[in-house]
């Protein structure tokens, strides 16, 4: 059972994004309209009913799919300097070519292709979009020891892991296994490039970031942040901007007990096929949307 199901991005021009992932990524639209109220409030995000959303899907057909929701920009919003989804890792076949399609577009790299010492499975890259969304590209060489990893079915692929960014990651780590049933992976402490360049902090310094996983899947990675991060700023009623929420999901969802924002109901669309969804904040008021298996 591969439990992620979705991302959703909070964007300020929804045509706009939906050309720059077709053009860059190749994904495509399956499904576009305005919020309905109870969606929303399930949400915890009464005002942003009404508002345009789209759902793409990649070129694979993989059915595992990013949601994009046009609200107004928040005023001084920075990626990576606040709790919550912090960015959407995709697999690609070559990063090297999914490097050069970018050059030029609305992504800014911040993260240039760069093998990592001591774990050659797999080949990263990172860029930032034009509503401060951080996706990360990675080609898939091998498995892990302990975890399988996909491989990409077109030139650019499915998304296969959210992180999220903490104020405790221990105590995120807990809740995630209480209430999400997805279970601790491996911790571990690694120089991480780009939160210290959010965050002005010594680069070689070691950040310590931890994985969530079912059975041999790994698709969360959860961060520390550093202490001067904040609780992500928003619009009242509205979605957080970046990512704002993760969608997972659930191989027996009577078994979850919540806490709901708004009780289980069976939605319609792609990313829910009839079945059964409700979503929970986590500590940090992250969204973590579950939806039966």
């Amino acid at each position: 059972m591969k439990l992620l199901r979705a991302a959703t991005l909070t964007v300020a021009d929804l045509d706009r994004s939906l050309s720059l992932y077709e053009k860059c990524f190749d994904y495509s639209l399956v499904e576009r309209g305005q919020l309905e109220p109870d969606l929303a409030a399930s949400w915890g995000a009464p005002e942003s009913a009404g508002m345009r959303y789209a759902v793409m899907q990649p070129a694979s057909g993989a059915e595992i799919y990013i949601r994009f929701v046009e609200q107004p920009p928040v005023p001084g919003y920075l990626a990576l300097r606040s709790f919550g989804w912090a960015a959407i890792e995709i697999c690609v076949e070559d990063v090297l070519a999914a490097n050069s399609r970018i050059e030029g577009s609305a992504f800014e790299v911040i993260g240039p292709p760069r093998e990592i010492d001591g774990l050659p499975a797999i080949y990263p890259m990172q860029v930032k979009g034009p509503d401060e969304e951080i996706v990360y590209l990675t080609q898939i060489r091998d498995d892990l020891p302990a975890y399988d990893l996909p491989r990409a079915g077109a030139p650019i692929d499915k998304l296969f892991i959210l992180v999220m960014g903490c104020s405790d990651m221990t105590a995120s780590n807990r809740w995630m296994e209480t209430h999400a049933g997805v279970q601790m992976g491996r911790e571990m402490a690694i120089v991480y490039t780009m939160l210290a360049k959010a965050y002005a902090t010594p680069v070689d310094a070691l950040h310590t970031i931890s994985t969530m996983i079912h059975d041999r899947d790994v698709f969360l990675e959860l961060d520390q942040y550093p202490p001067a991060a904040t609780p992500r700023p928003h619009h009242p009623g509205m979605l957080v901007p970046g990512c704002a929420i993760g969608t997972l999901w659930h191989p027996d969802f009577a078994q979850l007990n919540g806490p709901w924002v708004t009780p289980p109901v069976a939605r319609e669309g792609p990313i829910y096929k009839g079945r059964t969804t409700a979503t929970m904040k986590d500590l940090d008021g992250t969204l973590v949307e579950m939806v039966e298996g």
